[in-house]
């Protein structure tokens, strides 16, 4: 007699854990070992998607997409988010008719004030300002 069992699909909303790249630049790479092929220098601040942790390294992801290895030691748990539009309006709160405190182009870095509640984020500009801004605007959250 043949017994078919259905496991349990594994969960697919999984929340994504972000780092950034800090204190300083960290050299990207192909394999999880300092004697990989050096594919980049990320800068301090930059947002990356955790993808695995492997030991001392970790597997991440870009905004743009692309995946490379990084040192652990490497990555800050201070989260910072990149805008990805145009241009990210940051309002007094979180409502289209609040005050604009401030405006951030594309390719800004703002720190993630708090964590994530919303479609709004609350956000802090590296001059002080804070405010917030639509998450569709910024990525990294």
């Amino acid at each position: 007699m043949l017994v078919v069992g259905v496991l349990p699909a594994a969960s697919v909303s999984a929340a994504s854990e972000f780092k950034s790249i800090g204190p300083g630049p960290a050299v990207m790479f192909d394999t999880p070992s300092a004697k990989g092929r050096k594919l980049f220098a990320a800068p301090a601040g930059m947002p990356v998607e955790i993808i695995i942790n492997n030991g001392d390294w970790s597997r991440v992801r870009d905004a743009a997409g692309d995946l490379a290895w990084v040192e652990n030691k490497s990555l800050s748990s201070k989260r910072m988010l990149l805008v990805e539009s145009a241009q990210a309006i940051v309002r007094s709160s979180a409502d289209e008719k609040a005050a604009v405190v401030f405006t951030a182009n594309k390719g800004v870095l703002l720190e993630l004030a708090e964590p994530v509640a919303s479609s709004w984020l609350k956000v802090r500009h590296r001059d002080g300002d804070i405010g917030y801004a639509k998450a569709s605007d910024v990525w990294g959250e």
